[in-house]
This record gives C-alpha cells, structure tokens and sequence, in this order.
C-alpha cells in the first residue's frame, strides 16, 4: 500500500474515534448531564465502551472497509446497520454498570441520533473532498489490466466513467494487441514481469477466461514476486443465471450454485412484510390526498382517463395489469407503423405538459402501490415491460426471461444506477438485465432499503433518463 493511501486509510478509519467522544459531550449537553453519577470514572468508562462497541459493529456491519466505490445511498444504509449493532453491543455492555452510573434513557435518546448524524454528515463531507482529490488526478492508484475479455472491458469503462473510484489504468496486457475501448497496450501476457519492474503499478487486474490458468497462475506468481496486490474478475458469465458464492475447502476456492434468495421462506415473508407495510403507510400518509390531487389535475388538463392499464408480465411469466397515472394524451399510438412497440422518448409529443412533470417527478408510477398490495407487484424489483417489448427482447437479450424469477418493482437496482427509459440504444436492455440479474442473485432486505432511498434521493436530484 503505498503512504498516500495508507494516511488516507488510517484517517478514515480512525476519525471515527472523536465523534463519538464529540457525540458524547454534545448529548451530554443537551441533557444537562444527565450521565453524570458522581464519578467522573465512568463516563471514560462509557467512553471506551463506546469505542470499543462502535469498531466491532463496524467489523460486522461491513462500514470499516473502503465504501469509496459504492454509492453514498449504500453508506448510509451501512451507517445504520452499524449504529443498530452498536446500540445493542452498548445497552448491553453498560447493564453490567447498571449498580454504578445512572444511565437516564433520555441521554440514549439524544446520543444515538447526534452520533448518526454526525457520522453521517463527515462520511458525506469526506467523501466530497475525497472526489475533488481523484477527480484532480491525485491519490488514484495505478493498475494494469491482464486480458481483454468483455469484463476487462466493462471494467475499463468503468472506473473511467467514475473517476472517483480512484483507480487509473495504465495500460493492458494480451497476446494479441485489440484494441481495449482507449486503453494502452503495453504487450504480451509473459512481458508483466517487465512491466511491474519498470513501471509504478499499485495493482493488477486479472480479467482473463478461466480456459487460461497457465497465464493465470503466471500473472499472480509475478505479483507475488513484485510484492504487487493483484485481483481477479472471475469469468462467470456462462454461470450468470445462478446465485454464485466463492468459498474454501482447505486451500481449494469452490463455487457454490445455491438457490436465490428471494426462494427461501424466511425472506419471502420478510419481503412480503416489507411490501405490504410500505404500501400501507404510504397509502396512509400520502396516497389518500396526493391521488386525489393528481386525479383531478389530470382531468382538468386534458381529456380521458385517469389511470393508464398496461399488460405486463410478472413472476413467472404470468400477465399482470400494471395501473399508471396516464400520462400521454388519450388515444395516442402505441405501435409504430411497422407494427413495433413505441417507448417513450425525450420530448415525445404524446406525452402531455402534465404528463412531463409527473414522469420526471416518478409521480404516475404511484398507483402501482395498489399492484403492491394486491401481491403482483413488489417495492423493490426488476420494473416490468410491456408485452411487445418483452417479446421483441426475448430473442436479443442474454438470459432475459430470468428478471421474472422474482416479482416486478416500482423501482428496482437497474433503475437506481441510470438504466431507465428507453432501451432502444445498442446494449442498453443487456446493460439494464445484467443489473436485474445482479439484484436477483444478491438480494438483502438492506439491498431493497438501500434502493429505495437512492431512489428518494434520485427524484430529488432529478433523473436525466426520466421523461
């Protein structure tokens, strides 16, 4: 590791030590130092507590490794995942002082939240300046890719399209020199001991088919030798329609084919759960004045129904009836003149004044909570398309059918990282199944709240792609 991102490290992990003692003493504060027994003693005692209970939550939660990668909306769901454990290991660890320090509940009340709030808002402000710091070329470590498979592709696209991921490719190697979308050639899979001699690399990426273990086993031997971290992208794309976990047996990795998770009886009901009560307090909180309100907007501007009813397919293939606040003005074509299905695009004419604001604010997706309710459709989940789009994709799209293992979404993982709208782009339907498929594999109750707060977060900011 080298001295920037060892600093960089040690800073994030351990500034996390003065909040809590700052969280500490702005409750104390607020609740006229109602921790206060008398012996000041134990108020370091709560002190050390909390730090020792802060890092191991940290541990277990996951918030301890380096998030810089994954979106703010996913901290923020590892801050309260860890802010519960940590709330459980304290509680738990000062009833043995319960004889010793007057703990009042109201102190807890207002440390907890100040604590959360405080975490929250350093991660979010340390992130920024971590951004400016990659985005301005400083502290991004230098990788080489090996191989120049589509993986190495996506990966090269990627950490260029997210600078801020703090990677910078300096190259590839291949025995055979193709072009790698930009990406330098630096020669053959055998010349990486040279490379990693003369040039200044943090790190490999290995992104070769697993047919080559010869170059496989070659490049991490070279890595080993240069002391050089080195990760691999697994070629599992003929593997991609399983749930994939990598374990071991003595010394040997084993891929594991289980069963999706959304299979087992525990994380149906949790999900069902989930469903059914988001769906009840929205309904509670804002559905019962919001649609009413919309209801009549949309009378008032123009002619025709309220609602839209679209087929759709659902779990398992099987038809549903999806409801959305029409948006387009009544009687507007569906189909083109050769028969194919017409999705909505960027200033498309059938789409009313109204309409537009209701698309761009995800407001006509709303009545689709009563799908939710009823059972065919979920909260979080691949978003259901329209028979015609559904068919014509069969054909073109890589494991497509697979998204129906599982209920369609009102938002959904694909939606969440940019792949919304019209698919008519080459690719953009694979890109949008991939992050699909991904979800349906990797599903978490925490996955799902992190969806849907990147989703709040999304309409607040303003989705390009949504029109």
């Amino acid at each position: 590791m080298t001295r920037p991102y060892f600093l960089y490290n040690g800073f994030r992990y351990l500034i996390d030590t003065p909040l809590l003692i700052l969280s500490f003493w702005i409750a104390d504060y607020l609740t006229a130092g109602q921790i206060h027994s008398g012996q000041e003693s134990f108020v370091y005692i709560f002190l050390l507590l909390s730090i020792i209970a802060w890092y191991s939550a940290a541990q277990i939660s996951g918030l301890s490794r380096d998030l810089r990668s994954n979106k703010f909306a996913e901290e923020i769901i590892y801050v309260l995942v860890t802010l519960i454990i940590f709330a459980i290991t304290l509680t738990s660890c000062l009833f043995f002082f319960r004889n010793k320090i007057e703990l009042s509940n109201n102190f807890l009340l207002v440390y907890f939240p100040v604590l959360f709030t405080l975490i929250l808002s350093f991660k979010y402000l340390f992130r920024k300046y971590l951004h400016s710091i990659f985005y301005s070329g400083r502290l991004q470590e230098q990788i080489i890719l090996v191989g120049s498979t589509p993986a190495a592709k996506d990966f090269y696209d990627t950490i260029n399209l997210h600078t801020y991921y703090g990677y910078k490719c300096i190259g590839f190697l291949d025995d055979e020199n193709t072009k790698l979308n930009g990406c330098k050639y630096l020669g053959k899979i055998s010349d990486i001991n040279k490379i990693l001699a003369e040039s200044p690399v943090d790190e490999v990426i290995i992104a070769l088919p697993n047919a080559q273990h010869q170059h496989i086993s070659a490049c991490i031997e070279a890595c080993d030798f240069h002391a050089k971290r080195v990760r691999m992208i697994p070629d599992l794309y003929l593997y991609a329609a399983s749930n994939i976990s990598i374990n071991t047996i003595g010394l040997l990795p084993v891929i594991n084919f289980r069963s999706l998770p959304q299979d087992r009886l525990p994380n149906k009901l949790l999900k069902r759960s989930f469903d059914v009560l988001f769906s009840i307090l929205f309904f509670i909180l804002i559905g019962w004045w919001f649609m009413p309100v919309i209801a009549l907007l949309i009378k008032l501007t123009s002619k025709g129904p309220v609602f839209f009813k679209q087929e759709r397919w659902g779990l398992n293939n099987k038809k549903i009836i999806c409801y959305k606040f029409r948006t387009m003005y009544n009687g507007s074509p569906e189909t083109d003149t050769n028969g194919d299905f017409l999705q909505a695009t960027k200033n498309d004419r059938r789409v009313t004044p109204l309409g537009k604001f209701l698309r761009a604010w995800n407001i006509d997706e709303l009545p689709q909570f009563w799908n939710v309710f009823k059972g065919n459709m979920s909260v979080v989940g691949p978003r259901p398309h329209v028979t015609p789009l559904n068919i014509s994709s069969i054909q073109n799209v890589d494991r497509y059918m697979l998204r129906h293992l599982v209920k369609p979404g009102i938002t959904g993982y694909a939606q969440v990282n940019g792949c919304r709208g019209e698919t008519s782009a080459p690719g953009s339907m694979q890109r949008r199944v991939n992050y699909d498929l991904y979800y349906i594999h990797s599903w978490t109750f925490w996955m799902d709240c992190q969806i849907v707060l990147q989703t709040i977060i999304l309409t607040i900011k303003g989705d390009q792609n949504a029109y």
